[in-house]
């Protein structure tokens, strides 16, 4: 129950975090800090939490990372849909507490709530096969980081941040096209609150960082040294 906990508090950070930067700073008159400050606000809060309870849970805070963890062989297959569960729970909590922030304001325009789209819902106008190719090749990559990085044979005590520099590059290459999801949870809690075409959208943000991240689990397993 404390690893569940731990991942439903990452989660709802990371949402809080990263999707916050979006919906309140980065459009901010004068001072906004555009889609480079998201980047780095999204790497920032797996940085933080990876030191904060990297050591509880693990810190996946991403259904996909859980998965490519089981396919690879870090963690066991009995706690895949507890730790899956958590993060959605913990993602919804986030979004709704930046919800509740951002309507704080009188006239607030919330657009989509940094949801994820493709097609008249992608940033810079990406089709659905650009969106798809990129959230398995960005989720793909960024499983490869952390299976490699959390090897035992990896540098100890450097996991977090190459984890979370990963995670600002991907959304340095990836927000134009999609929005940046490579992560179900952080998808689902702001179509939740979007609603319309986020949810009617959200199948691609499931499917494409889930199979990104069976693919990396598979080919690092085969890649990497015995533990």
């Amino acid at each position: 129950m404390k690893k569940l906990i731990a991942e439903g508090i990452g989660t709802s950070w990371l949402v809080l975090g990263g999707c916050g930067s979006a919906v309140l700073a980065a459009s901010f008159p004068s001072l906004g800090i555009g889609f480079v400050g998201v980047a780095i606000a999204f790497g920032l809060t797996v940085v933080t939490m990876a030191y904060a309870i990297g050591h509880i849970s693990g810190c996946h805070l991403n259904p996909a990372v859980t998965l490519g963890l089981w396919i690879g062989g870090h963690f066991p297959g009995k706690e895949v849909l507890p730790y899956i569960i958590a993060q959605v729970i913990g993602g919804i909590v986030g979004a709704a507490i930046l919800y509740v922030i951002a309507t704080g304001k009188p006239d607030v325009y919330l657009g989509a709530l940094a949801s994820n789209g493709y097609g008249a819902n992608s940033p810079g106008g990406y089709s659905m096969i650009a969106a798809l190719v990129t959230e398995i090749v960005m989720t793909f990559m960024f499983l490869m980081v952390i299976l490699g990085a959390t090897h035992s044979k990896a540098p100890k005590g450097f996991a977090g941040l190459a984890i979370g520099l990963a995670l600002t590059l991907i959304h340095l290459i990836s927000i134009p096209i999609t929005n940046t999801s490579v992560n179900p949870a952080r998808s689902t809690s702001q179509a939740v609150f979007a609603g319309g075409w986020a949810i009617d959208q959200l199948w691609l943000f499931w499917v494409a960082p889930l199979a990104g991240a069976l693919l990396a689990g598979i080919i690092y397993k085969w890649l990497s040294p015995s533990e």
